[in-house]
């Protein structure tokens, strides 16, 4: 009933999510402790848990995300590497060069922005100065950006799948010691926890044929009513963009992706590298760097009141026995773990309609999840699955968040008919990748280099979640890895 009451009023009052949450949070334990469902040490032991969390490597790094995005979209950076990238694919392709060029520039700037919103609001700022100019009208210029501002979840080290792998480690640890609890058939198996890493690596197969696919599909779609692109001059800065741009941020993204460094470490770097860039031609002057570090302040305040806000609400729902109603639902599917897995899947659609990936991430995935992973071995597939999952929801009209923000920030305001029509293609091909990867588990599997087993004679607690969070991150010195 909390949830269902929470859902209602972030879809039709309009106020802050956090205010919504940690209001039905209050109301739920009001009403638990007139009804004895829990004491007050209970509410009192909160503060310990959330300063825990606040003081995570991953949250360090969501501060730095967001100053990376503000960065972005207030210096001239996307404009000088769309520029770069749709003079250098209209040498082949002149009439499809906008369209790849505005994908190809969300594939690399999504992951660095860290989720979608900072995306949607830099690409749109590129696509409303140039996509008029290229007969590229409303509909389809709301639809690219759309699309292109979605790929930073299932790009890595994007912040929502750095956050999404920290979150199924935690749902993994649970979910395996409810199979051994219950004497589950998972129970008798030699599973290593997933974590951030797997994730990263499972999703980059699926990432790169979704990816491929719906170039396809902009280069088809752009050739039939795009203007050719005009042969134009280069300028300086299109050709030190496109040099060193792509270079830095592929180089950040396969250190993160193997392992070789922090998630924390490459947003520092990033946010160094474009101080550095703005400073050198005198392009980040002190107004556009105020304005930028008081965005990325603004979104880092709003951000972890809504990590706060949606932990406690999730541990409130655990107090009232949510929890256990949502286990003893999932094990009526025991010994149908694809049965399992889909309906999940379906839930997290229904949800993406209302909340955004960090709500969906810290309020209902430690929920749901482990339940499933009690009965599903590969924590890593289900996370790929989620994710695109996640992605469909946020393209599928009228409501996905991303549609409803990339027409908001067009002017004209792109009907809704014909964008619907611009998104299907790419949605048809996103389904195809998801029924790809539901039906092909193996199609995460070529990448991953962590041992596949754990011992399974015990239950893990607290302490070797913390432990094994440590381990997912790089060693500094060659090191003997702790006993699993």
């Amino acid at each position: 009933m909390l949830l269902a009451l929470a859902l209602a009023l972030m879809m039709f009052t309009g106020w802050p999510t956090y205010a919504v949450l940690l209001g039905v949070c209050t109301l739920g334990a009001l009403i638990g402790l007139a009804g004895g469902a829990f004491d007050a040490a209970l509410v009192g032991s909160l503060p310990g848990p959330m300063l825990g969390l606040l003081d995570h490597d991953l949250l360090q790094a969501l501060a730095l995300y967001a100053l990376v995005g503000a960065r972005l979209h207030r210096m001239a950076i996307a404009d000088d590497l769309y520029g770069a990238l749709r003079k250098a694919i209209g040498l082949a392709l002149p009439r499809g060069a906008p369209a790849l060029a505005g994908l190809t520039l969300g594939a690399l700037l999504a992951p660095m922005n860290g989720y979608v919103g900072a995306s949607l609001v830099t690409l749109s700022h590129t696509a409303s100065r140039h996509c008029p100019d290229e007969g590229i009208g409303p509909a389809r210029r709301a639809t690219l950006v759309a699309v292109a501002s979605t790929l930073g979840v299932v790009v890595p080290p994007s912040l929502v799948l750095l956050l999404l792998g920290d979150a199924m480690l935690r749902a993994h640890t649970e979910g395996l010691n409810i199979a051994r609890q219950m004497k589950l058939p998972l129970a008798g198996a030699d599973i290593r926890v997933v974590n951030s890493q797997d994730v990263m690596q499972a999703v980059l197969l699926p990432a790169a044929v979704l990816l491929l696919g719906w170039l396809l599909i902009a280069a088809r779609s752009a050739a039939a009513s795009a203007i050719p692109v005009p042969r134009a001059p280069w300028l300086r800065r299109e050709r030190w963009a496109l040099a060193v741009v792509p270079l830095i941020i592929v180089g950040l993204l396969t250190l993160v992706t193997l392992g070789r460094a922090r998630a924390v470490e490459a947003a520092a770097a990033a946010g160094l590298l474009l101080l550095l860039w703005g400073l050198a031609p005198r392009q980040l002057t002190r107004t556009l760097l105020w304005q930028a570090l008081d965005d990325a302040m603004a979104l880092t305040g709003a951000l972890f009141a809504l990590l706060v806000a949606a932990t406690t609400f999730s541990l409130m729902l655990r107090a009232l026995g949510s929890d256990r109603v949502v286990n003893e639902l999932m094990l009526t599917l025991h010994g149908q773990p694809l049965a399992a897995t889909l309906a999940v899947m379906v839930l997290l659609l229904a949800c993406a309609f209302v909340l955004d990936a960090f709500e969906l991430i810290f309020l209902v995935l430690p929920i749901v999840m482990p339940p499933l992973l009690a009965q599903v071995g590969d924590a890593a597939w289900v996370a790929v699955l989620a994710l695109l999952v996640l992605q469909a929801g946020f393209l599928l009209p009228p409501f996905g968040y991303a549609v409803v923000l990339a027409r908001g920030r067009q002017q004209p305001r792109a009907p809704l008919g014909p964008m619907a029509a611009a998104l299907a293609p790419y949605l048809v091909w996103l389904a195809c990748v998801m029924a790809m990867v539901f039906t092909l588990p193996q199609t995460t599997h070529w990448l991953r280099t962590s041992p596949p087993t754990l011992e399974s004679n015990r239950a893990l607690g607290e302490e070797d979640v913390e432990r094994l969070i440590r381990e997912m991150s790089p060693q500094r010195a060659p090191s003997k890895s702790p006993e699993r």
